[in-house]
């Protein structure tokens, strides 16, 4: 097995954009022949748009933009618990806490599983950093290029 599907790559949206779906289970990605799951991209917030159970938004990196789901529902799934405790949620804590940091303009870091939805690849965030730094975004643009180069698009060797 490829170890890259273990891992958060880091992508350009261009280059996320253009990942070829595999029909695996669980669902997974392709680029230059080695499977995908993970991805992470650095860019500044361009549209938001906040509902009940999620959190849609879109991250431009200037090569596109990748769009992002970050759920909240995790305190409704657990709504139906035995215990009907829902203040012992530190998933659900987490992702409004996260949810609060992406703002119009604002340059996040962000991190997920790459998914499928309605025939349009987009990133599940697990993680949303607000970086303070502008320095950032061109610090993720060399790591992709460089990671790209040395890395990612190399064929698996033969077994």
């Amino acid at each position: 097995m490829d170890s890259l599907h273990l891992v958060h790559l880091k992508l350009l949206a261009a280059d996320l954009l253009t990942l070829a779906p595999r029909h695996t289970s669980p669902p997974s990605f392709a680029r230059c022949g080695r499977t995908v799951a993970r991805a992470e991209v650095v860019g500044v917030v361009v549209s938001r748009d906040r509902r009940e159970k999620f959190l849609r938004f879109l991250v431009d990196d200037g090569t596109g933009c990748v769009p992002c789901v970050l759920w909240l529902n995790h305190r409704y799934m657990n709504a139906n618990s035995s215990s009907g405790a829902l203040d012992s949620d530190p998933t659900g804590e987490m992702a409004l806490k996260m949810s609060e940091v992406v703002r119009l303009g604002t340059l996040l870091r962000v991190r997920g599983r790459i998914v499928m939805y309605r025939g349009a690849i987009q990133i599940a965030a697990r993680d949303v950093v607000l970086e303070k730094d502008p320095n950032v975004e061109a610090l993720h643009w060399l790591q992709c290029v460089h990671m790209a180069k040395e890395c990612y698009d190399f064929p698996l060797p033969s077994a």
